[in-house]
């Protein structure tokens, strides 16, 4: 079973990016953080997979949070979903480490649910 973390400040789009995926694919586990802490939590008790990670977040931004992450768990595939699609975030996100980068607002539900496809079958 493959384990996805949606680490995201915004409730209601957190929500609304988990029940899309788990109705696409109804076998992941899914599991949620709103701030840099939380995710460093459920990435050492929840073993992700895959983590979906926003930029701006509460307390560490999504960047630095991926570095991090990144550095301690490298298997792990992390896609910067954020709504700040500029160049430099991008960049920035690859630097991270980040494995993909996508835009809230320009990513349809189709786009997003062929990344996570992509994804998982590569895992």
């Amino acid at each position: 079973m493959h384990r996805i973390l949606m680490v995201e400040d915004d409730r209601n789009f957190r929500k609304t990016l988990t029940s899309l995926l788990a109705s696409r694919f109804p076998s992941l586990s899914i599991e949620e953080a709103g701030d840099g802490q939380e995710a460093l939590e459920k990435v050492k008790g929840f073993s992700p997979h895959l983590i979906f990670m926003d930029i701006k977040l509460p307390g560490e931004n999504g960047l630095s949070l991926t570095k991090k992450i990144k550095g301690l768990y490298p298997q792990i595939v992390v896609v910067i979903l954020t709504g700040h699609d500029l160049p430099e975030y991008k960049e920035a996100a690859y630097q991270s480490g980040a494995n993909h980068f996508a835009s809230k607002h320009a990513s349809s539900a189709r786009d997003i649910l062929g990344l996570v496809e992509s994804i998982l079958i590569d895992l």
